[in-house]
């Protein structure tokens, strides 16, 4: 390959702009590919003011070049809270994007690596960017399918490059797809009703006009949720709180459920319209025009997917009638308001983990199939 390999360090505006902008290239003749914000990436990375991820964690990003473009860019990343509940010594990189150029790559995660044996790291895990609640995994099944909100889209020869790095799978995350316009199985129905006859289950909407509390609420019932989960790490209340700012545009009560028990909130489902459908024309762009297209799509949405990203119950309950009653009834009650109101067609639930038995089998129980399959690799520094 003409020219040669040089290696920087993003630590200037330039650099930053970038390594944002690499994606764009890489991708430009792929259809599948749904272009992200740039403000969104650019706030990701830019620190503590603009992501409360770094008040915990500690990160460094790279560029790497040949010739006169810039042809692969990767992120490491040591987080406090990964130490504490994955384990001492666990690094971890992530924002991968190279060209087919097997020498970029190894030069990308060599660094990366480097990097994290210097914070005294023993161990590498990878992709994620930058945390697992972001976009975890790499992709390596489904490419013919476009990511939702909120989830990673990668080329087919990635999965080359990083296993030639060394690398071993160490946990698969599927996404499941079904249709949802003509309504589950008559099993699931029934469940249903059964829940929906009990006087001990409500299945209420979010308030959004008390958002700070419902988030506070959710958060509570997904640490513990989620809190045995392989990779958890719990988010903070600033982290909580800088996701619901975020997300507060892409809300919709009837779409986010909290189940209680005899009057007790012990279990959530939260759903989201596809945004990747409402801004795959803006180009990544919210200037000069695309705010104002953007709102005026938000006020009432119309999309063909909706995206399941989050889904608990109280450990408690975990493995109780009541659990499954309670997931199945949020599931139908969600259903009926995406179609009727959203106009949307089919529905994606993801990312599950490969060994989260009870969330697999809602999915199989619902009829939907996997549709993609992201990796986490790991590998011993």
């Amino acid at each position: 390959m003409a020219g040669e390999l040089r290696l920087r360090a993003v630590e200037t505006a330039e650099g930053r702009r970038e390594f944002i902008e690499l994606p764009y290239r890489l991708y430009e003749d792929d259809p599948k590919w749904r272009p992200p914000l740039r403000a969104e990436t650019k706030d990701l990375i830019a620190g503590p003011k603009k992501n409360p991820w770094f008040e915990h964690a500690r990160a460094r990003f790279w560029i790497v070049s040949r010739g006169k473009g810039v042809i692969g860019r990767i992120s490491a990343q040591v987080d406090d809270l990964v130490l504490e509940h994955m384990g001492a010594g666990t690094g971890q990189w992530g924002m991968f994007e190279c060209t087919d150029d097997p020498a970029a790559a190894e030069l990308l995660i060599r660094t990366a690596e480097d990097w994290l044996r210097k914070q005294g790291m023993t161990r590498a895990l990878g992709p994620f960017s930058l945390s697992i609640w972001d976009e975890p995994g790499l992709l390596v099944k489904g490419f013919d399918i476009p990511p939702t909100v909120m989830m990673g889209h990668h080329r087919p020869y990635y999965e080359r490059l990083v296993e030639a790095a060394g690398y071993k799978r160490v946990k698969d995350l599927y996404t499941y797809e079904l249709p949802i316009d003509s309504g589950f199985p008559d099993k699931v129905n029934r469940i249903v009703a059964a829940g929906e006859a009990s006087s001990r289950i409500r299945i209420r909407s979010v308030d959004k006009s008390k958002f700070a509390a419902e988030a506070a609420l959710i958060l509570d019932i997904l640490n513990d949720a989620w809190s045995d989960n392989w990779g958890f790490v719990p988010l903070t209340p600033a982290e909580v709180t800088h996701v619901g700012k975020k997300l507060k545009p892409i809300v919709y009560e009837d779409l986010i459920r909290v189940a209680e028990l005899d009057g007790e909130p012990v279990a959530f489902m939260i759903t989201l319209p596809d945004l990747n459908e409402l801004t795959a024309d803006l180009g990544g762009n919210l200037l000069p025009f695309g705010w104002a297209k953007l709102l005026m799509r938000l006020r009432k949405p119309k999309v063909t997917r909706m995206r399941v990203p989050l889904m608990g119950v109280r450990k408690s309950l975990q493995g109780s009638r009541y659990a499954s009653l309670m997931a199945f009834m949020m599931i139908e009650h969600i259903r009926r308001a995406a179609v009727a109101d959203y106009g949307a067609t089919r529905g994606e639930i993801g990312w599950v983990l490969e060994d989260n038995g009870p969330m697999r089998s809602i999915a199989d129980v619902i009829g939907s199939d996997i549709s993609k399959v992201y990796r986490i690799y790991e590998k011993a520094l």
